[in-house]
């Protein structure tokens, strides 16, 4: 860094005040990571409080020439929130305004909101939030925004952007604007472009009743097939659970592990479902569409007999990442989705690849929308990291093959930018560069994701 860069660096935070910038090497090596990946130390970490201090941090990073990286809680999962260059990183976990409007339904909420608190404020109101990603309780509003997440209800009730009504963002030029879901769907190009196109401020959300009948089941199966068998079956005799969620053997017995609660460890796999509405009597008859397909494709079901045996099943659903951490110390995250009709095949490929190159590999995720989250385990002391990566490429060339994309949720990020050259043809990524560089012609916003650099033919 420059003596003028520095000096720059140094005016700014005492303008901004120094509990909301961060200079001293130690706190910026804090914020060089994310869930997955570690990056370069952040020249200077800013805490914005309000959206002018985005502004502001813009303004800085056009008087210095460095880049900008967006972060929240820094739960992602594809290295999206990490700098791959000395940068300014924007960190907004103290952008926690959240406003409920009951009246219209609608939820205000800056960019540091926890997932979770959108509808623990909204239950009494009798509304909830669908989009609920199983790090809810510890990832935040901008993070969701950035990667268009969903969750194990997003079959039926959908994802992140599907809830947005209106964004206010900081462009490339700190220049505010608010933006709805209009037909020019600026806000559709921003949810899910990872903070690579402006910076979300603040959102306004879509809230929707609490559905007052749920009923829940856990179906085993002995073949991990049989179980994506039966979420196709389910569906096609007209079933739409409001959740539909997959684990295997692997992650069965890793939850078990660590909770102690009397989950079926023989199995190969299992389905947790819900079905939800305002009609018991229909509610009823969906779960029994999916227990009679799960029958008919080998599994064993069990219906859970109140709310509190529920939730005990759903527990082990959002258990699996911290349990995934005991088989061993470091695991790469895939987040392939493919068509339903294909995903016994899918997950059969990817349990093969798993023997064929010796790691640990567990999958996971929201099935009913074809959504797979398979988890190569390594320890980076033993293993070779370079076989981890050869087997991630393959399993998101299982998802290639099989007509599906390199991510449903977690975003490109980092990890799986290289393998965009075969997810998508030249001219589709040349399209994407196009639109990169209208928004943001300096390459300022978190350079280094989702899009590969494009060599000359």
């Amino acid at each position: 860094m420059s003596v003028s860069t520095s000096r720059v660096l140094q005016e700014f935070a005492a303008r901004l005040g120094k509990g909301k910038v961060f200079l001293e090497l130690p706190q910026r090596r804090m914020y060089r990571y994310d869930g997955i990946a570690v990056g370069e130390t952040p020249a200077i970490v800013v805490l914005p409080e309000t959206t002018q201090d985005v502004v502001e941090a813009v303004q800085l990073a056009q008087a210095t020439g460095l880049p900008l990286v967006p972060r929240g809680a820094a739960s992602g999962l594809s290295g999206g929130a990490v700098p791959t260059e000395e940068s300014i990183v924007l960190c907004f976990t103290r952008m926690t305004r959240l406003e409920l409007d009951p009246d219209r339904r609608l939820a205000i909420a800056q960019p540091g909101v926890v997932t979770a608190w959108i509808s623990e404020r909204a239950k009494p109101l009798g509304l909830t939030y669908p989009p609920d990603p199983a790090s809810l309780r510890t990832s935040t509003l901008g993070g969701n925004l950035a990667e268009n997440a969903g969750g194990p209800m997003c079959f039926k009730k959908g994802v992140t952007g599907d809830y947005v009504v209106e964004l206010e963002c900081v462009d490339a030029w700190g220049q505010v604007h608010r933006l709805r879901r209009e037909a020019y769907d600026l806000p559709g190009l921003l949810i899910g472009s990872e903070g690579t196109l402006g910076i979300i401020t603040e959102a306004t959300l879509r809230l929707t009743p609490i559905p007052p009948h749920t009923r829940t089941l856990m179906a085993v199966f002995g073949e991990v097939g049989q179980a994506a068998e039966a979420v196709s079956r389910a569906i096609a005799a007209g079933a739409v659970p409001s959740k539909l969620e997959f684990m295997d053997q692997g992650c069965i017995r890793a939850v078990e592990d660590y909770l102690h609660m009397g989950l079926p460890v023989e199995a190969a796999a299992l389905l947790l479902v819900d079905t939800d509405g305002d009609d018991p009597q229909i509610v009823e008859e969906e779960l029994s569409w999916v227990a009679e397909a799960c029958r008919e494709c080998g599994g064993e079901v069990r219906v859970a007999r109140d709310p509190q045996e529920a939730e005990q099943l759903w527990r082990a659903r959002r258990s699996v990442s911290p349990a995934l951490g005991r088989i061993r110390p470091k695991r790469l995250n895939e987040d392939i989705a493919v068509p339903r009709s294909t995903l016994p095949e899918v997950v059969r490929s990817i349990e093969a690849l798993g023997r064929a190159y010796g790691f640990p590999l567990v999958q996971f995720g929201h099935i009913g929308d074809g959504n797979l989250h398979p988890n190569v385990m390594f320890d980076p002391e033993s293993d070779d990291e370079d076989k981890v990566w050869e087997m991630l490429h393959e399993v998101a060339r299982v998802a290639l093959r099989h007509g599906g994309v390199l991510s449903g949720e977690h975003g490109i990020g980092l990890m799986k930018r290289d393998f965009m050259t075969e997810a998508l043809d030249r001219e589709s990524l040349e399209a994407l560069w196009a639109i990169k560089r209208a928004l943001d012609p300096a390459g300022r916003l978190n350079p280094g994701k989702v899009l590969p650099d494009l060599v000359s033919p």
